[in-house]
């Protein structure tokens, strides 16, 4: 294909490569009503850019933290710029009474209202200034999910400066890297663990200057530390008024966030966002998924992934206080266990995971299906068949009787064993997700629902929901945003690129970098790539990086025959194709096992599917130690027979995976093999396994 054919499928808007949402999106009543509100001339929307306040702006992008940026304002987004603080005060005035934030202390759960979210945020920012706190400095927040997180992150931006959250699993170098680059006079930190972090690297801070520990008792007293407590009392000393003339000079496309990339290729990336960017998302973004405001039906969800992470902070934080929502906070060791605890006190009515948060689920309740007596075993069997036939139909109004019988009898009580009694959207985000498991969960009669962004579209610019849903799809663009797919092959895969208000202002002190991720024309470019149906669904094929390109010259993605081979041998956990400037595939697999609670580390004992799986075979295998090296040869022959059958279905020769290893141990976060959010980190794992993949290529 030509660079001219390519340029004008890219802009040409009557083509299907080029993506707007009006055409092909579920816009919702309130959406709809956006638009027709708004002004549909392009002389409208300089009327609404005149009438809003906003910050000088020459480009659509920026590195600086003080700096600002143009807006990518059109009659598909013509809706007013605010501040956070504005969708702040707006939802005060709705929801004022409802709760916001439930946690749960000793046995009790103790809930804010908005009004008092909306005061507590206030003293926050109040003891913000207090401490020092400069316009465009951050506050550093290291801790798990909390009430006192929300407040920290919201009391930041109000005070001026920009909110910048720390992963928990970051080593304390990793924590010195953040505060360091975001300039943070304040780090709030969640306990004791986390506190010895910051103060390992603390002199190496310039900026800093306090520190505020927000759960437990301080241990010893130290200049410039403080409780929760003594941070918020420090309030009392600074005026609504001081406050106030700090909030009235924020402007809407100002940076109030700043959100860390986990550095997977390099050092992380600062994402800088905008009040525009995180207002405007929170609005559209969700609505595209069917999130309903408080006034309709107050949404109720459960906080647990890491807030660091723009999916999670953009669905709990920001969403939630733009519709209302009621947010109640997963317990530290929700990862561990408890989390199923929290869903079944708090029945959430949307909740939302990442793909191995899902995988885990789905684990758990094979296990136990497996450990039912025959005849319930046989039943649940049969009631998940039939909602997995009855869900790939599509046809949800037209259900069978049999549906029902098998979902008010069955499934109904398996959902409600999961907290899940309640919960009517289901998502799933930050890394792809397997067809098995989509399939699992349909069988439970849980539509997953897609989203895909990134952290640089201010979290999803593709959202499945109730209106939007095709099986392994990641949904339709949001409304108000823009999609092209370029480069576009035989098959109609291109990379796919964004455009709209969502799209970030520029990495922090990163020009070149910044430069990369966007075009000319200020498309910003995923490095995904994509195709897109005649409806307007998005599926991912595959990331540009991790596209394989083997020595003879084959474009190879890795994620199908990984996915397949996954499907094919469901003892495997993991597996990872090699095959870069290779002259053929091999494959690295690890098995399915159990999990330290303690130290969330991958153990040597099998998971129940796993020894279940042997025990088929008449392999007598209880450990990971007892398969790998080729010791069990009944597993590692049915291994072979499931890589031979993937073969089978290969396009080309090129795609068929020549060899494989067991890994001694699965991946974990502690290992390193894969990112806060469970996304596997490909370039760590090639260099952790180097000894093991170079072992498939020597002569």
């Amino acid at each position: 294909m030509s660079t001219s054919t390519q340029i004008h499928q890219q802009t040409d808007p009557t083509n299907n490569q080029l993506g707007q949402s009006l055409a092909c999106s579920p816009m919702t009543d309130l959406l709809q009503q956006d638009v027709e509100d708004g002004l549909s001339e392009k002389k409208s929307i300089e009327e609404v850019l005149a009438g809003a306040e906003l910050a000088p702006a020459q480009s659509l992008w920026t590195t600086e933290a003080s700096g600002s940026v143009q807006l990518r304002m059109d009659e598909l987004c013509p809706e007013q710029p605010i501040t956070v603080h504005q969708m702040f005060t707006n939802s005060v005035q709705k929801y004022g009474k409802l709760t916001a934030l439930a946690s749960k202390k000793g046995n009790k759960w103790e809930k804010v209202t908005f009004s008092e979210y909306y005061h507590l945020s206030r003293m926050a920012a109040k003891g913000f200034l207090k401490l020092g706190l400069e316009r465009f400095h951050s506050v550093a927040i290291l801790g798990f999910n909390s009430a006192e997180w929300f407040i920290a992150a919201v009391g930041a931006v109000f005070a001026g400066g920009i909110m910048a959250g720390i992963y928990t699993t970051n080593s304390p170098d990793a924590c010195l890297y953040v505060a360091n680059d975001s300039r943070a006079n304040v780090i709030v930190v969640e306990n004791q663990k986390q506190l010895d972090k910051i103060l390992e690297v603390k002199d190496k801070l310039p900026h800093l200057k306090a520190i505020v520990q927000y759960s437990g008792s301080l241990k010893e007293k130290l200049p410039n530390l403080y409780s929760w407590e003594e941070f918020m009392g420090l309030g009392l000393e600074v005026s609504d008024q001081e406050l106030d003339e700090v909030i009235c000079s924020q402007k809407a496309n100002q940076c109030c966030v700043l959100i860390y990339t986990s550095g997977t290729t390099g050092s992380p990336k600062g994402v800088m966002l905008s009040h525009d960017n995180i207002t405007w998302t929170a609005h559209h973004a969700s609505r595209a998924g069917d999130m309903q405001p408080a006034e309709i039906s107050q949404e109720s969800l459960v906080s647990y992934l890491p807030l660091s992470h723009i999916a999670a902070q953009i669905y709990d934080l920001w969403t939630g206080i733009q519709w209302g929502e009621q947010v109640s906070f997963a317990q530290p060791d929700a990862l561990k266990g408890s989390l199923v605890d929290t869903l079944r006190e708090a029945t959430p009515t949307a909740h939302m995971g990442v793909p191995r948060v899902w995988e885990k689920i789905m684990e758990k309740i094979k296990e136990g299906i497996s450990q039912c007596g025959y005849m319930k075993r046989k039943l649940v069997t049969w009631a998940m068949s039939v909602s997995l036939e009855a869900n790939q139909r599509l046809t949800k109004d037209e259900k069978s009787f049999l549906f029902t019988l098998a979902d008010s009898l069955v499934l109904q009580k398996l959902r409600a064993e999961l907290g899940f009694s309640n919960c009517v959207k289901f998502f799933s985000g930050a890394a792809p997700i397997g067809s098995e498991t989509l399939q699992f969960f349909l069988g439970l009669n849980i539509r997953l629902y897609e989203a895909y962004g990134m952290s640089e579209s201010s979290g999803p610019h593709f959202m499945s929901g109730p209106k939007a849903y095709q099986f392994s799809s990641c949904g339709k663009v949001v409304p108000g945003c823009q999609y092209k797919l370029v480069n576009v092959d035989g098959d109609g895969i291109g990379e796919v690129c964004f455009w709209g208000r969502n799209v970030f202002m520029g990495f922090l002190n990163m020009e070149d970098k910044t430069k990369e991720a966007l075009d000319e024309d200020g498309w910003l470019r995923s490095g995904d790539l994509g195709r897109v149906d005649e409806d307007g669904f998005l599926y991912i094929t595959g990331r540009i990086k991790e596209l394989i390109i083997t020595a003879g010259g084959e474009n190879i993605p890795p994620l199908p025959i990984e996915d397949a081979v996954k499907q094919e041998l469901p003892i495997i956990s993991n597996a990872m194709l090699i095959g870069d400037k290779r002259k053929f595939l091999s494959i690295l697999l690890t098995l399915k096992c159990t999990i330290n609670p303690e130290t969330t580390e991958p153990t040597d004992i099998l998971s129940l599917e796993a020894v279940e799986f042997c025990q088929r075979l008449g392999s007598q295998s209880t450990k990971v130690s007892d398969i790998i090296g080729g010791k069990d040869k009944l597993v590692y022959q049915s291994i072979e027979e499931g890589i031979a059958r993937v073969n089978s279905k290969a396009t080309s020769n090129a795609q068929r995976i020549q060899k494989w290893i067991i890994l001694g141990k699965d991946f974990s976060i502690v290992g390193g093999e894969l990112g806060p959010t469970m996304k596997l980190r490909r370039p760590a794992v090639l260099q952790i396994y180097l000894s093991e993949i170079e072992s498939f290529y020597r002569e």
